[in-house]
């Protein structure tokens, strides 16, 4: 079921929302094979109705699994919107939409959510990328990739005289 405020229930008190969004609620397609939504969106909102619309306050986490896009290790990133709020319009121009006195609210988080994803999901800051495979077959990580035959190369075409 999405996430939906009641407008009667707004109408006395603030009402508070707390819970898991399922992925298949969430309803995210990411379009991206490095970014995989696996786990449930965890909120806590408080929603309040003003003179024309809706407050809404609180914080939302959602866990995704990642590929760095450097070295293909998978992790996870988690992204979080601590102090996170969302201000919708009841009437005027652009308002809500309001089916038998309800809101959904899952569209508008889910909005938000897709703004912090990473766009190049990295497993740290600093990460190398793949390890370089020299001429010989053996890893060595931290290379800038020449090797000895790609030495030689460059001291063949030294020797040019053009």
């Amino acid at each position: 079921m999405p996430l939906i405020a009641n407008l009667r229930h707004l109408e006395t008190h603030v009402v508070r929302l707390q819970g898991k969004l399922s992925v298949e609620e969430l309803d995210i397609d990411t379009r991206d094979e490095a970014i995989r939504v696996a786990q449930p969106l965890e909120y806590d909102l408080a929603v309040q109705k003003l003179d024309k619309g809706l407050l809404l306050q609180g914080w939302l986490r959602l866990p995704l699994d990642c590929v760095c896009v450097r070295c293909l290790r998978l992790f996870q990133h988690c992204v979080e919107l601590d102090g996170w709020v969302c201000h919708l319009a009841l009437q005027g121009e652009d308002p809500v939409a309001v089916v038998n006195d309800c809101v959904d609210l899952t569209p508008y988080i889910r909005d938000d959510i897709l703004l912090e994803f990473p766009r190049h999901p990295q497993c740290e800051p600093g990460c190398r990328g793949l390890p370089k495979i020299s001429t010989d077959g053996s890893k060595s990580a931290g290379e800038t990739g020449k090797t000895e035959k790609g030495l030689s190369a460059w001291a063949e075409l030294n020797k040019l005289k053009l």
